[in-house]
């Protein structure tokens, strides 16, 4: 298997998968004399500054145009549509068009990349669209590129001048004015994530908005938790039979029933607890309606209630609120039938007690890679210890996704998300070494947290053939980073790999670059934090089941997905659930060998310290046989240097290991993920939908196969368990002689105790533990012979 994966194209060598140092010329690199407007000869030498430090630099020409004024009509319409078109060189720009407008305002920003300008004059046209035929030049205004001046940032926007329009064959002016700013600045201005950029100049419509930069937030998450106590007068629809009550809750799309009452009566009780999930704003309301079940497939609705989530209380500990009666409508009463209304004067009541939690935190992602644990209510959030900054700068060697005129292409874009904050850099188009070269800052309220950096192919430029709206875009890789991993204060320039599993197997889908920096704000609360519970009380004081936190953070990741979704330009549905590891509950056969693989490696630690032992006693190496004898008697003798010397052995082990720290984040590593020598079968199963579309064959063969492995782990188990059965049934007279001489010996053990001093019991058991091999037999000890004995319940197993 091994070698079959060794000849895969992209896995020519095991240096594809590893952590690379960068060193990225990063930081301010400012044109000289450019620390003012008035500055000039922008391809000169340069100097350095300090405030967007975690990025390369790159230059762009800034061209901002606001309005014009008094522009002349056309002499057969009586007046102009005009707009403007930005040239230089090779590349254009332009407006919208205003109908019937001689002052129109457009207040759009052009962004030339300096790395492609190859013209020394910048060129702006003012133009009337005609319906037929070419459209007319009203005037232009030209600019000579060595005397544009710089911005540096943060100073004030470069205020906008008016210029008088000049005839396009420079014949002098023409009448008309145009409000232009141009000047030369960097990613950090402002007007960068809103500019129109010259090499995304074929994408037009909704395109323009997707390509864009942009920071979302998630929306704010709370539990709703409802307490369904009883009702009163439930009449069922037969009057002839006591109803079989349940309560069935609706949130949005989650729904959520209680058992039936068990007690047939028409004053049903349950008390019972149902916990929802729900956003700011609330859109949704609580749809409460009691049902009949009057048949196992068929249930009688009773009575409906609608109530919005605005009324209920927010609380942000566990004291309990107050409980509400509310009147239920009668199921098919309508507002039409005024004959009826008179009904309403005695109606069923349903008595709850319904809260929105702000004490607990709602995971939206897998708590493993969790990246925010703050309870949802704002009072209750303490300071941030720190600042994270992130610089995506680039990627390297990325795999062709899609086809585009003939040939392989990638419009690649990264995702961040740590806490509620999601960032999305600009789309690079056409490239697979992409540069972003965009930093971003996010406040850290607790370090033992993960950011996750995601690599997606943008599919959605605004020039998608007909038919194709549902294109998603495709995922290229993911890296996560856990903050703790990181020192204080100092920058990490790396190159992680994106590792991707196909269903061909294990894929490099090429590197991102990246700069980052946890600056520590406060070491004292850093030191408190460690000492901290990870969640908020809320989650220990009235815990979830598992089943339940594994249902809401379905429905949370869901909501997140909806609501970010909705955003413009959307954050869409299959990068926030990749970003989320919507599926990471699934079966995998190479993760569970992943998993066993992990747990033999810790245990491994213990067989090892096991076998030295062993050696020790068995005295194959004398001089530390010896030297353990030594010991052992030093601390006979001084028992109250035995805790001192294990803390004092550690303390030097953990000072020995510093030599040999990591130096860089973690990264996925292909052999702990048992992703290097997988077998096809196994990929094959892993990437099944549920339930599967395999064929009856391959499915036969896979659950055979996972009975096998069941099977093993069953055996373990049970061995397991019977050990402590074993240890239970000491005392349980279980095994009444076996019990009888375990409480003899334990009578005799406590005088023998009693009598001799505890050095010289600890003495005599460590040189018998130690004995040399000539005094050892080959045979079991006695009391591992009489643990083995003993009963267990394995006996009452069918």
């Amino acid at each position: 298997m091994q070698h079959h994966v060794s000849h895969q194209p992209h896995q020519s060598s095991q240096e594809n998968f590893e952590l690379a140092d960068t060193a990225p010329q990063i930081g301010d690199r400012w044109i000289s004399g450019g620390a003012a407007f008035g500055g000039r000869g922008w391809m000169n030498a340069e100097r350095i500054t300090s405030t967007y430090d975690l990025v390369e630099q790159t230059y762009y020409l800034y061209v901002r145009v606001v309005k014009a004024k008094d522009l002349p009509p056309s002499a057969l319409t009586g007046s102009c549509d005009p707009y403007v078109e930005v040239k230089l060189g090779n590349y254009k720009g332009r407006t919208k068009h205003f109908e019937r407008k001689v002052n129109p305002e457009w207040n759009q920003v052009f962004a030339f990349s300096k790395e492609r300008i190859q013209s020394s004059i910048l060129e702006i046209f003012v133009k009337d669209k005609e319906m037929v035929g070419r459209d007319d030049y009203l005037g232009r205004v030209v600019f000579d590129m060595n005397e544009v001046p710089t911005r540096v940032p943060p100073d004030s926007p470069l205020a906008p001048q008016w210029y008088r329009l000049e005839d396009r064959r420079g014949g002098g002016k023409v009448r008309g004015d145009i409000m232009v700013a141009v000047w030369m600045g960097t990613q950090a201005d402002e007007a960068f994530s809103e500019a129109w950029h010259s090499d995304a100049a074929f994408v037009y419509g909704e395109g323009v908005l997707n390509i864009r930069s942009k920071v979302y937030v998630s929306p704010k998450l709370w539990y709703l938790r409802v307490n369904v106590i009883e009702a009163q007068d439930v009449i069922p629809n037969d009057k002839t039979r006591l109803p079989e009550v349940c309560v069935k809750v609706q949130v949005g799309s989650q729904v959520l029933k209680t058992k039936i009452s068990p007690a047939r009566t028409l004053n049903p009780l349950w008390n019972e607890d149902l916990v929802f999930v729900a956003a700011e704003p609330f859109e949704e309301q609580l749809v409460l309606t009691v049902e009949d079940r009057v048949h196992p497939t068929r249930d009688d609705v009773l009575g409906m209630i609608s109530l919005p989530l605005t009324m209920f209380e927010k609380r942000l500990d566990h004291r309990p609120v107050h409980s509400r009666w509310f009147n239920l409508e009668k199921f098919g009463f309508g507002a039409l039938e005024v004959d009826r209304r008179k009904e309403l004067k005695f109606s069923s009541r349903i008595h709850l007690r319904v809260c929105l939690e702000g004490g607990y935190h709602v995971l939206d992602e897998s708590t493993m890679y969790i990246s925010d644990q703050r309870p949802t209510a704002r009072q209750l959030w303490k300071q941030p210890i720190g600042i994270l900054e992130v610089g995506i700068l680039s990627a390297k060697g990325l795999l062709p996704m899609k086809m585009k005129d003939g040939h392989g292409s990638t419009d690649a874009y990264c995702v961040a998300k740590y806490g509620q904050k999601w960032v999305r850099t600009r789309t690079i188009l056409d490239t697979f070494s992409p540069k972003w070269n965009e930093q971003y800052t996010w406040e850290v309220y607790d370090p033992c947290t993960v950011i996750t950096l995601g690599v997606f192919d943008n599919c959605h430029l605004g020039n998608e053939k007909q038919g194709t709206t549902s294109a998603r875009d495709s995922k290229i890789g993911k890296v996560r980073i856990r903050l703790s991993t990181l020192e204080a204060h100092r920058i990490y320039k790396h190159s992680y790999p994106l590792l991707v599993l196909h269903p061909s197997g294990l894929k490099n889908m090429g590197d991102l670059q990246l700069a980052i920096r946890f600056t520590n704000l406060s070491v004292a609360n850093m030191i408190y934090l460690y000492g901290h519970p990870l969640l908020p009380k809320m989650h220990y004081l009235n815990p979830f089941t598992v089943n339940q936190v594994d249902n809401l953070r379905y429905q949370a990741m869901n909501i997140v997905a909806v609501r970010l979704g909705r955003a413009e330009p959307p954050l869409r549905k299959e990068v926030v659930e990749y970003m989320l590891d919507v599926d990471s509950h699934m079966w995998s056969m190479r993760r569970s060998k992943a998993n066993f693989f992990r747990i033999m490696s810790l245990l491994s630690g213990l067989f090892t310290v096991n076998r030295w032992f062993g050696d020790v006693c068995h005295w194959k190496n004398p001089i530390t046989s010896v030297l353990v004898h030594i010991l052992f008697l030093i601390l006979i003798w001084y028992p109250e240097l035995i805790l001192p010397t294990l803390f004092l052995y550690m303390f030097l082990i953990g000072l020995w290991n510093y030599r040999f720290r990591p130096r860089h984040p973690p990264h996925m590593d292909t052999k702990l993920s048992w992703a290097e020598a997988v077998h096809p079968d196994e990929l094959d199963e892993e990437f099944d939908t549920f339930p599967t579309s395999r064929p009856q064959d391959t499915v036969r063969l896979r659950y055979d196969r996972l009975r096998s492995v069941a099977g093993r782990i069953q055996t373990v188990v049970g061995d397991l368990a019977t050990q402590g059965e074993r240890f239970q049934s000491l005392l349980s007279w279980r095994d009444p002689r076996a019990t009888s001489f375990f409480i003899m010996f334990c009578l005799c053990a406590a005088v023998v105790l009693y009598v001799t001093p505890f050095r010289v019991v600890a003495l005599v058991a460590g040189l018998y533990l130690l004995r040399h091999p000539r005094f050892r037999s080959k045979l079991p000890a006695v009391p591992s012979n009489f643990f083995k004995r003993l009963p267990a319940q394995s006996d009452s197993m069918l």
